[in-house]
């Protein structure tokens, strides 16, 4: 039987309501569409950017996950500093390097700049936030310091976005690093265990993966974080696959992470959530997805690619966990049922292009009193599987995601972050360098139109 959510990745193709279109590479120039947007490349050659965020001054800060540098760009004219370098990161294919990004709540007073990014320790791969001084007059980030390390990494699923909180608290969305799946299937899958009172005590960081960490700005852990299984630690919420965008709107913290061949998710993130993985993905529905642990099965490493779960093999359904704590996504992208065609021959051996997933990266908010009405008061999301914004309507207390999802800007892109203008005429995008993704035709592509690039998508009123 083919469980098509035990696959190894998670992309995208299903049809859906599109209300925007991009066709082929964005030029420095204005583009004209039968919307009321136009769309241009603000600057292009970044290495892999990754993280972005509003900077002072009005402008953007942006990562370079394998440049190893975090940059200040104007988003008026394209023109870049570099404001640091970290030569330690250790940086890989697509989920190492420089990642998250934030400015404390008091940065204007104290210029205190938060970065979270991978690492060797010997031979151990590992993830760490620090903390630097900002000079205004120098245009620098210096005198880093650890706030917390020792945090596993490895070569898949790290997570990695990094937000404050309206209590003063840093949340580090931190994945499972891929255990139980592909070239990492025989590991265990740890994104459930809880650290122990030895660990918390020791500084044994080793079960925070699959994870939401809620850490005080000095790495510290909050008096108020919640006790699970017995521990006080920074987990603020577990179950999580690979989480890669966060996102406080008002007191409600939403996350986005990705499936595996189905139910991408958006989440709302409470204190002690169980999100469920990788016992459930999406909804327990028994639909598309059985667990098996790979790491109990007999020559696991000879499976190739641990799509087929043999028939001698036990699995487990969705519905046979307890799930007192687990909190159902507030939508997904999508949930099917088990009769999906996930083997699509047209995809050939980037079979995951055609799963029904969009690879969620990154989410912003259009605030209720912006500018363009149809777009107030809804989350954005940014796909990596197709080059487009996804945005979902909220309801009027911004609890739940009303109506239908709606797709914009689709270029032939990957798109990693997306961030809302402060005056709300303009949605910011920035490009992954390389990957798999499905052009604007829904065809697999190897060669995004636009690599490493920042792309603005600018209203024009009616006239």
């Amino acid at each position: 039987m083919l469980f098509g959510k035990s696959f190894v990745l998670s992309l995208f193709v299903v049809a859906m309501t599109v209300t925007f279109f991009f066709g082929g590479t964005l030029s420095a120039q204005d583009i004209p569409t039968s919307e009321p947007f136009s769309g241009k490349v603000v600057l292009s050659g970044l290495e892999a950017p990754w993280g972005m965020i509003w900077g002072p001054e009005g402008k953007l800060w942006i990562t370079e996950r394998q440049g190893k540098r975090v940059i200040e760009a104007d988003p008026a004219t394209g023109a870049k500093t570099t404001l640091l370098e970290v030569p330690d990161a250790k940086i890989g294919p697509q989920h190492e390097g420089l990642l998250g990004l934030a400015l404390a709540p008091d940065f204007d007073s104290s210029g205190k700049f938060y970065l979270t990014y991978t690492y060797m320790d010997g031979d151990k791969e590992l993830h760490k936030v620090a903390v630097y001084d900002h000079d205004k007059a120098k245009k620098t980030l210096a005198n880093p310091r650890d706030v917390i390390a020792g945090i596993p990494a490895g070569s898949d699923h790290q997570g990695g976005r990094l937000v404050f909180g309206p209590d003063g608290m840093l949340y580090l969305s931190k994945g499972e690093l891929g255990h139980n799946q592909g070239a990492n299937r025989c590991l265990p899958n740890e994104a459930r265990r809880l650290p122990t009172a030895e660990e918390v005590a020791a500084k044994d960081y080793s079960a925070y993966v699959g994870k939401i960490l809620r850490i005080k700005p000095d790495g510290g852990i909050p008096d108020d974080n919640p006790v699970l299984n017995g521990v006080k630690s920074h987990v603020f919420t577990l179950g999580h696959r690979n989480p890669q965008g966060l996102k406080w709107v008002g007191d409600t913290l939403f996350g986005v992470e990705q499936g595996p061949s189905t139910d991408d998710e958006l989440n709302i993130l409470v204190s002690g959530g169980d999100y469920g993985w990788p016992l459930i993905a999406g909804y327990p529905d028994d639909q598309a997805y059985a667990y098996i642990d790979w790491s109990e099965v007999e020559g696991c490493d000879k499976i190739p690619g641990n799509v087929y779960i043999p028939a001698d093999q036990p699995s487990a359904k969705e519905t046979s966990w307890d799930r007192k704590d687990f909190r159902e996504p507030a939508k997904t992208f999508y949930t099917v049922n088990s009769a999906y065609g996930f083997a699509d021959p047209k995809f050939g051996e980037l079979a995951y292009l055609g799963w029904a997933t969009i690879a969620p990266s990154g989410v912003d908010f259009y605030p209720p009193d912006g500018p363009v009405e149809a777009w107030r008061n809804s989350i954005l999301v940014s796909s990596l599987k197709n080059g487009a914004i996804y945005r979902l309507p909220l309801s009027g207390d911004g609890k739940q995601v009303q109506g239908d999802v709606i797709k914009h800007f689709h270029t032939a892109n990957r798109y990693r972050q997306v961030l809302v203008s402060p005056d709300g005429l303009s949605i910011y995008v920035i490009t992954d360098s390389a990957g798999n993704f499905l052009d604007e035709n829904g065809l697999a592509s190897q060669k995004p139109a636009n690599p490493g690039a920042l792309l603005v998508f600018t209203h024009q009123p009616e006239k």
